[in-house]
């Protein structure tokens, strides 16, 4: 699947569909978020001195040239420039890793290689990892551009990796061409969503990325549980043992040991999209994730600061909601964010919002902080649920 358009479909679905393995949130994005971000895209876009045409090579001590450039500059460059590899960084060993599971079930083992984001193409047995987990620069860009890494921790790495490894698995042994599997998970031929519609509540399919992403097509719904099967020491029978999505794990458990160390009928190794091929800069691209997240108009939350904080003159002396709302945002964030599967881009561009309109109602933070911190994160929670059901707003899948 594709993360980031967590795949756009073309070629076969050979990428399948994400935010980068990626997102416009559940709130979408404000315009003063956009611009924010957009500023910086821009500027480089303004740039009169052009970084030079020719690719960054490695310096003498194993650097890249463009290590220490500045974000406008770095942006200027095209994704073949970066002269990126999977081999020598952690994600070969991450790799790694993926494969001694597979291989320890006597699965094939997958290859990979560094594109633009996370996917899992049909016509391969391999996965891509987005570029920016190749350097610490590049992560760093990529935090300040969308707020979010995504599988830039080594946990999060391999739930990303476990996950694509279940479209491999797919395509490499043709396990949607089964009618038992179409009977357990549905047809693979089925189009993909612009958008679904989770229930959170809901145990006919597992938990693995956020979002519910198990929910957005059956591809997905095998991926998932294929992830959830492979992950050591998970507990998924103890964990699911009341839950409908035991089935489907069940079975996942019966084909795997029935085609293992069979031979696949997918074996032939590619690189689809290659980060060395693409001739579009790191701004474009950049513009064109933030311009996907973009709405033109920004939540209104009066009616609730209102009611969580005070405009009564005789609070004037309490500290401002607005200070109190952007120290507190960490905290605030990071619940939401556990609870909902928000993307932290998305809740700092609400958090954005409720702060300016904390600062134009002049509203003050007169209470508890810590009763304060629990009505905003409730706020934030219900807006972030509610909005799951809600068709209008433009979505991207997560992995």
């Amino acid at each position: 699947m594709r993360l980031g358009a967590l795949g756009a479909r073309p070629r076969g679905h050979a990428r399948t569909a994400r935010l980068t393995h990626g997102r416009p949130g559940i709130f979408g994005f404000s315009g003063i978020e956009s611009c924010n971000a957009m500023a910086v895209v821009e500027g480089f876009r303004m740039q009169k001195t052009a970084v030079s045409a020719g690719a960054p090579r490695r310096a003498r001590s194993g650097r890249f040239s463009w290590e220490t450039l500045p974000d406008e500059d770095l942006l200027e460059l095209r994704f073949k420039d970066l002269n990126l590899s999977v081999e020598g960084t952690w994600l070969a060993h991450r790799l790694r890793s993926l494969n001694d599971e597979l291989e320890s079930r006597g699965l094939m083992p997958a290859h990979a290689w560094l594109s633009d984001e996370w996917f899992s193409p049909s016509n391969t047995p391999g996965i891509s990892f987005p570029f920016y987990l190749a350097h610490p620069r590049l992560i760093k860009l990529e935090r300040k551009m969308v707020r979010d890494v995504e599988g830039g921790t080594q946990r999060d790495c391999m739930r990303i990796l476990r996950h694509e490894a279940g479209h491999v698995m797919q395509h490499a042994y043709g396990l949607h061409r089964r009618r038992r599997w179409q009977t357990v998970f549905g047809q693979s031929s089925k189009p993909y969503p612009d958008y679904y519609r989770p229930n959170p509540t809901s145990k006919k399919y597992v938990q693995h990325l956020r979002r519910w992403y198990a929910q957005s097509h059956p591809d997905e719904d095998f991926a998932e549980t294929f992830a959830v099967w492979l992950t050591p020491r998970s507990s998924w029978k103890k964990k699911y043992a009341d839950w409908p999505a035991l089935k489907k794990l069940q079975y996942v458990d019966d084909l795997m040991s029935e085609i293992a160390d069979e031979r696949p009928i997918l074996t032939r190794r590619e690189e689809v999209d290659p980060v060395g091929k693409l001739n579009m800069t790191l701004g474009e691209h950049y513009q064109n994730k933030i311009e996907h997240y973009a709405v033109d108009t920004p939540a209104s939350f009066d009616r609730e600061l209102r009611r969580i904080f005070s405009d009564d003159p005789a609070d004037r002396g309490a500290p401002s909601a607005a200070e109190f709302v952007k120290r507190n945002r960490p905290d605030i964030k990071k619940s939401v964010s556990k609870w909902t599967g928000e993307y932290a881009l998305t809740l700092d561009a609400v958090l954005d919002d409720m702060i300016d309109r904390c600062r134009a109602l002049k509203l003050r933070a007169a209470g508890s902080d810590r009763s304060l911190r629990q009505q905003l994160t409730v706020l934030l929670t219900r807006k972030a649920v509610r909005s799951l059901y809600d068709s209008s707003r433009r979505q991207v899948f997560a992995v």
